[in-house]
Order: C-alpha cells, then sequence, then structure tokens
C-alpha cells in the first residue's frame, strides 16, 4: 500500500467518524472513477448510512476543478451530507488534472475532455449497485456551468440538473470578456496558480507530477488569444433548445450569470423551476445579501420528483420566483436587501414598457424632443465605484456621473415597478475607430444619494455582432442597441430615475486606445432612449420560504477557518492628478488549519491606467499559497503582468514552486497577442 493510498483511508476513517457522531449518520468513502483512457478521477462518495441490506439511491454529482480534499472539503461535508440524510449519494469528482484527480489539466475550463470525462463519471455512478440507475447534477458557479452543458448533451442516466449562478454565454457573460470586452480579476490569479498544485493530503512533487501540472500553460494566456466569440467559445456549449433535461434554476440579482435564467424560460422545451433573489455569488442561505432562505430543502423536493418518481406536485410549481427590490442607499457591505417576493409567468402578463428619451437639458421624459447632441470627452479611469463585474452591491455612482452623460426624470409622482432586462437604444458616434458605450440605471434619492440597480455595457465594435467585429468610422453615427442586465426595482414616489452614459467603466473593463470625443444624438428619427419593462409594484402573491437550516461542519474546521473567503477582500484607489494616472489595488487572504497543516492564500491585484494614454494600461496579480505540510512549508507563487499598447496586449505569467525556501520547479509563460477590436 503506497503511502497516499495509506492516508487516503486514515482520512476517510476520519471523516466518517465525524459523520457517524452526528445527528443523522452517513457514510463518506473516498474512491476512483476509471476513464477509458486508464485515467482515474477522485470521488469522495455521501451515502447514507447503512441499513440492514443494501438499498439502491440516485446519485447527485459535483463535478468540479475545485478541490474537495482540502480547499472545499468543508463546504462540500455542508452540502451533501445534507442530501445523503435525505437518501441520495452525493457524488464529489474532481476534474482531470486537478485534487487528486490523475492525469494533466485540461487546456481550458468547460474543456471538450472535461465534458467527455463526464460522460463517463455519469455512466459510472448509474451503474454502482447502490444507484437506482438514476443521476442528478447539481452545482453553483463551474458546477451549474458543467451541469448545464452536460444536460445539453443528454447522457442516458442523467435525469435533472439544479444550476445556481451559472450561464450558457461563455464569450460574453463569462468573466474573461464582461460584455464582449476584456476583463481580468482574481479568478484567472486563482486558476492559473491551483493548476500546478497537486492533491491533498500528500502533496506529491515528483517529476511526473510537476511536468504535468506546473507545467501546464495558463489558462488566462489562451483566453487572451480569443477576443471574439466563436468556435472557441461556442463548441463547449449547445444551443438551449437543446435543453431538455429537467432544471432547477438559482439566480441572484447582484450575481453577474442572472441573464441566463431569462433566457431558459424563454427558450428552453425543459420543464424548468426557476428562483431568483437578492443574492451575490452565492447559494441562498449564504449569500452576502438577504434575506437569506434554504434551498437544500427545495432541491430534495425537485430530485425526490425527477430521480425517485416521487408525485409531489413539483411540476406544477411557478415557473419564476423573482425578488422585487425596494429602495435602499448605496453601499456594498453585507446587508439585507428590502422588498418582497413574486411570483410570475414569463414573460409577466402585467408588463408594458414604460419608455423614457433622453433630453438635451439632461432630462428624461415620456415624450421625444427636437434633435440635438451632447458630447462626452472619454475619460479611460472612471469606473471604480460600480465595482468589478455586474454583481455585488454597489458604491453611490456620483464619482462615475460626473464623467458621464447623466439624464434624470422629474420627481416620480408615483411608485414605479421595473421586472426583467432593460432595453436601451443609443444614436451616437465617436472620433476613434474603437468605442465602448456603458449605461447604468439609477435611482436618486431626494437627499442627493445615488443607488445604481443595473448597467451594461457595448463594444462598438461588436454593434451588429459578436464573432465579426467591425471598426467604427469615426464621426459616423449608429444606432446602438444593449440589454441592461436582469433587474427588479421599485423606484419611490419623490425619487427620480437616472440614465448615466460613459465610455468606460473601468477596472471591470479594459480601456479603449484612443484618446477621443463620443456624441450622443437626441431627439430626432432615431432617438436615444430607454425602455423600462414596467410591471403592477405589488407581489401577486406572498411565497413563504423556509429559514437557513445549520450547515455541518467536519470536526477540524470548527475554530480554526477563518470566516470569509479572499474576495472581496479590501480594495483602494490612489489618483496621481499630475500625470492623470489613477491606481486601483485589490488585495484578499484567507487561511484554513487542516489535520495535515496550516493553508493561506494571499492575492493582490494592481490596475493602472493614465487618463491622457489609455492605450498603455497595466494590470499586474500576486498570488500565493503557503501550505504547512509536517516539516517542511510548500510556497507555489503566482505573477501575472498584462499591459498593452495602441496594438498589442503583452502578456507574462511565471508559476513558482519552492519548498522550504528552495525552488523546484518555476516556468515563465510571454507572449505579444495582437488587439483584436478591444
Amino acid at each position: 500500500m503506497t503511502r497516499h493510498a495509506r492516508w487516503t483511508g486514515l482520512v476517510a476513517l476520519l471523516w466518517e467518524l465525524v459523520a457517524s457522531n452526528a445527528q443523522a449518520a452517513i457514510r463518506i468513502e473516498k474512491t476512483w472513477i476509471p476513464l477509458p483512457d486508464g485515467t482515474r478521477l477522485a470521488v469522495t462518495l455521501y451515502r447514507p448510512a447503512a441499513t440492514d441490506r443494501e438499498e439502491q439511491h440516485p446519485v447527485l454529482l459535483e463535478y468540479l476543478p475545485y478541490r474537495k480534499d482540502d480547499d472545499e472539503a468543508a463546504r462540500d461535508l455542508g452540502i451533501h451530507s445534507y442530501f445523503a440524510e435525505h437518501g441520495y449519494v452525493g457524488a464529489r469528482v474532481d476534474i482531470r488534472g486537478f485534487g487528486n484527480s490523475e492525469g494533466h489539466p485540461p487546456a481550458r475550463e468547460y474543456s471538450a475532455q472535461e465534458q467527455v470525462d463526464g460522460d463517463a463519471v455519469i455512466a459510472w455512478l448509474a451503474r454502482q449497485p447502490w444507484c437506482n440507475g438514476n443521476v442528478g447534477m447539481l452545482g453553483i458557479s463551474w458546477g451549474g456551468f458543467n451541469s448545464i452543458q452536460m444536460a445539453m448533451r443528454k447522457p442516458p442516466a442523467l435525469k435533472a440538473i439544479l444550476a445556481a449562478d451559472a450561464t450558457e454565454a461563455l464569450f460574453k457573460e463569462d468573466v474573461h470578456y464582461i460584455d464582449g470586452i476584456f476583463h481580468i480579476d482574481e479568478f484567472e490569479l486563482t486558476m492559473d496558480l491551483d493548476q500546478g498544485r497537486p492533491g491533498a493530503p500528500d502533496f506529491v512533487l515528483d517529476e511526473a507530477t510537476l511536468n504535468a501540472r506546473m507545467d501546464s500553460e495558463p489558462w488566462s494566456l489562451d483566453y487572451i488569444r480569443h477576443q471574439r466569440d466563436g468556435a472557441f467559445w461556442q463548441s463547449p456549449v449547445r444551443p438551449l433548445s437543446a435543453l431538455t433535461v429537467p432544471s432547477f434554476l438559482i439566480g441572484g440579482l447582484q450575481d453577474g450569470y442572472r441573464d441566463s435564467v431569462i433566457r431558459m424560460l424563454e427558450a428552453t422545451p425543459a420543464p424548468i423551476k426557476a428562483w431568483v433573489g437578492p443574492w451575490n455569488h452565492g447559494y441562498p442561505n449564504e449569500a452576502d445579501y438577504g434575506p437569506h432562505m434554504e434551498w437544500r430543502d427545495q432541491a430534495v423536493r425537485w430530485f425526490d420528483h425527477w430521480l425517485k418518481g416521487i408525485n409531489n406536485g413539483v411540476e406544477h410549481d411557478p415557473r419564476l420566483v423573482i425578488y422585487e427590490q425596494h429602495y435602499h442607499p448605496p453601499g456594498s457591505a453585507a446587508q439585507d436587501v428590502p422588498g418582497q417576493w413574486r411570483v410570475e409567468t414569463w414573460p409577466p402578463q402585467a408588463r408594458t414598457h414604460y419608455t423614457l428619451y433622453l433630453q438635451p437639458d439632461h432630462q428624461l421624459l415620456r415624450t421625444a424632443t427636437r434633435a440635438a447632441q451632447d458630447t462626452l470627452r472619454y475619460v479611460p479611469s472612471v469606473g471604480v465605484q460600480a465595482g468589478f463585474w455586474w454583481g455585488e452591491l454597489a458604491a453611490d455612482p456620483r464619482p462615475i456621473d460626473a464623467f458621464s452623460l447623466t439624464y434624470d426624470s422629474a420627481p416620480l409622482t408615483e411608485d414605479l415597478a421595473i421586472l426583467g432586462l432593460v432595453p436601451v437604444t443609443l444614436q451616437a458616434s465617436a472620433s476613434a475607430p474603437l468605442a465602448h458605450w456603458f449605461v447604468r440605471l439609477e435611482d436618486v434619492a431626494p437627499d442627493g444619494q445615488v443607488t445604481q440597480i443595473t448597467g451594461a455595457g457595448l463594444n462598438g465594435a461588436q454593434r451588429d455582432s459578436l464573432s465579426a467585429p467591425t471598426a467604427l468610422q469615426p464621426g459616423a453615427e449608429y444606432t446602438l442597441h444593449l440589454n441592461l442586465h436582469l433587474a427588479t426595482w421599485v423606484f419611490p414616489v419623490g425619487h427620480r430615475i437616472r440614465v448615466a452614459v460613459s465610455n468606460a467603466l473601468w477596472p471591470m473593463h479594459w480601456p479603449t486606445p484612443d484618446p477621443m470625443t463620443t456624441t450622443l444624438t437626441l431627439g430626432g428619427v432615431t432617438p436615444s432612449r430607454i425602455d423600462l419593462p414596467r410591471v403592477p409594484p405589488q407581489a401577486p402573491a406572498a411565497v413563504a420560504f423556509a429559514p437557513p437550516e445549520p450547515i455541518r461542519q467536519p470536526e477540524w474546521n470548527k475554530g480554526t477557518a477563518e470566516a470569509g473567503a479572499a474576495w472581496p477582500g479590501e480594495w483602494s484607489q490612489l489618483r496621481d492628478e499630475v500625470r492623470h494616472r489613477t491606481t486601483v489595488v485589490w488585495q484578499g487572504q484567507t487561511g484554513t488549519t487542516y489535520p495535515w497543516g496550516r493553508f493561506d492564500h494571499t492575492e493582490k491585484l494592481t490596475y493602472s491606467v493614465a487618463d491622457d494614454t489609455p492605450a498603455l494600461a497595466t494590470v499586474r496579480g500576486d498570488s500565493t499559497y503557503r501550505q504547512v505540510h509536517g516539516d517542511h512549508v510548500l510556497d507555489w507563487v503566482g505573477l501575472l503582468e498584462v499591459s498593452s499598447d495602441a496594438t498589442t496586449f503583452h502578456y507574462q505569467y511565471t508559476r513558482t514552486l519552492s519548498r522550504d525556501g528552495t525552488v523546484l520547479r518555476q516556468r515563465t509563460w510571454s507572449e505579444a497577442v495582437p488587439r483584436d477590436h478591444q
């Protein structure tokens, strides 16, 4: 027996002892799933406690690169033990090349290899003597993405999914090209460095492991090579019409992937049950923003029907339950968002368009006006207060509004509620061949505070096609269409509606390279306008959700793991007024003590741009994993540097592994990549 096998057995025994002492005993087993090419994927099985005979249960698969034996161990127990207590086998699988699974990391996220392996995993689970032949998938973020992707493949044993905070639109909505515009944040730092780490708790550092993991090309390099939509982004995903597997969708109004819920309600033939709450990128019972609610009980009910054949009426539940957000002042701190639940059809039967026209005196009116123009000077450093993506609550955006074209309604004489995507039409021109337009919808309170409700961006080169961008003709006028991301809101009496338009929203979006001015045409044949999706402000029906239930924790995690995670961390803005340069610094850290030692993770991102030379933008990322392991200290360090000039992105990434201060392996990747309408 190898040292790894002995330690794996010891850890499995530890977990089983923890589980057996809990109120409802479960069995936790670690084993391997063989793939056709001989590679083995590591799986942790959370099984209902043994009875007098071996019973068969459905399986719920969660399939991730996020390491099940250390980084996600405590979190996995809290989720999968719940389902095991309710008659399911939880199967938590590390994808190929991550955690304790064998093989090389795939060349990208959501790779063809990941999906082919997923077919084999589902088939293996369905064949096991403790499985009734039915498999479900569930997950949040990556686990939601690949649940949707696997359901589109229709493996025979996959009978239902639950996908939270996920999307099928990889180019426009994933974190690499938000709104089709280049973006870098903490995700790149984490994933590029995670590729280099062997599995816990042994952290094997033989040559084969180092070759497979430390030498694997960082994913962020491949993403920067693909700056437009096309086969690279579309090939992992099938059309929404291919999704026929029953799907329970959970979205958050403060999450960057929320629009997918609406598309699936409109275009998917599968039975759909959708919840959209006030949450950010987290499950409803533990997101930063509440009110919180239990979701696992409703997941059990969903899977009971589709995987156990229980006639519990879930197929007759409302297709959409969504939270109607009421006014609250700006601020990103954890909080409960005021509002109420709505039970809706889609599209809402009572919805109407409430059109407001941008006026030359910076007003919003219900009727179009005479033709006029407003001009805006491009300020590349504008946008910090909007955050790092279209998720999370935002700070007061008045510092952005000061460098935007803003248009305000008169104070409202009655409450006005909206629900849906928010169409915007701009008649615009630019003095440069590339410009981006960003539109934000805001609530202006009588005391002057401004709350950002939603927004979106448009890469001007992608105005007609995400996959075939074309340069703007300087001075030419274009009709631009974009949808602001899914929103609900009630504007109260006495508040004003504001529309803000800018050409930068940095560091969420990479700056365009040329100093310029842009022009909006107001009135005329195609007036610039916003079409608010108005609904009656009263919820059609009350909805009662159960409060969050306790989350089980392993004994070793009690009192040892710091609260929270690296994100959202801390960030600050520095301004050099002499050089007109702005620098934004974000940093975060987290740590956990495991039975085999202490783990700490620190990250830092430094963005910089000068308003006079926007082509020369930069971002530097620093990420360190420190693992105290027995008598040794292992350090994995990732350094990412991306800069640009007028024509080129300059990329460099260095991944280093040291033990007790001695470098064991270091690789650097450098490449100049032409800017492709970015």
